[in-house]
């Protein structure tokens, strides 16, 4: 798989030697859920006005999620703000390398700890986000797609095929994504293109079909997220508090409208003022 993904590797920048460990931190907040194609304009914008984390710690996290732009969670904005923050005030202003230190970030879990802990600093950590995950269930369990949520069983797996040293390991985390992610997809597999195809349970079982609860894509038109994104496109787009009727005109349905709006400054990426007005959180 290594020697695959030594030939098929996207040349992507938080891969670069000068990305550093914050370049990598701030992909992994902004591919989570988001493809690459939509993240690397915004992760270059990004990383242009803030190439350390001080710089964005010094800016109000109203800024973030301005930059944010249409990357779509906008709460991931206000996480990496507030990481940066603790970085700059616990760290030094540099991403630590220990990975305890990391996950006791605010908005750091346990995937993205480990993620920046083997890609940054080329640890050995078992990195499942849902690509490897659908790899590991198809080439190892014979299974065409992991549980909803990660279990402790495909956890020790994943410890359990880790390579011993920590170079190898971190290029091994880094690969399997990879396959997962170009190859062995979750809306079709290309077996001809796979290097462990010959080892895959899944593949020599028959590919036998999702036993499980129907996958379902996740809708958007008509949902409280696209209003919500409607919403903050307004407040994105003035650098001036927005009045109640400037986010009227965006969505016709009131109700739905006026939740999306509580939603929005409940999770502190609206700040309400005075007289009406609305504007991101200064």
């Amino acid at each position: 798989m290594i020697a695959w993904f030594d030939e098929h590797a996207r040349d992507l920048p938080w891969r670069r030697p000068e990305a550093g460990a914050w370049g990598v931190m701030v992909s992994e907040f902004m591919l989570q859920q988001t493809p690459v194609s939509r993240v690397l304009p915004v992760y270059e914008q990004w990383l242009a006005r803030w190439p350390r984390p001080a710089d964005l710690a010094a800016e109000p996290s109203g800024e973030a999620v301005r930059a944010w732009g249409r990357l779509g969670y906008p709460r991931r904005a206000l996480r990496l703000h507030g990481a940066a923050q603790a970085i700059a005030e616990r760290h030094g202003g540099d991403v630590p390398s220990d990975h305890a230190q990391l996950l006791a970030l605010p908005g750091i879990g346990e995937y993205t700890a480990a993620a920046v802990a083997s890609f940054a600093y080329g640890q050995r950590h078992a990195v499942l986000d849902t690509n490897v995950r659908r790899v590991f269930a198809r080439a190892s369990t014979g299974i065409q797609y992991p549980p909803t949520a990660t279990t402790a069983a495909e956890r020790k797996l994943a410890r359990a095929l880790l390579p011993d040293d920590d170079a190898t390991a971190a290029r091994w985390a880094a690969a399997s994504m990879e396959l997962g992610a170009l190859v062995c997809t979750a809306r079709g597999e290309d077996c001809g293109r796979c290097p462990i195809a010959a080892q895959c349970a899944w593949r020599l079982a028959g590919k036998p079909a999702h036993q499980g609860a129907a996958r379902r894509g996740q809708t958007y038109a008509g949902t409280d997220r696209q209003v919500r994104g409607k919403l903050l496109a307004v407040l994105r787009a003035s650098r001036e508090p927005v009045p109640q009727s400037a986010l009227d005109s965006v969505w016709h349905e009131p109700v739905q409208r006026a939740r999306a709006l509580d939603g929005l400054v409940a999770d502190g990426l609206v700040e309400p003022l005075d007289g009406g007005l609305y504007r991101l959180p200064g």
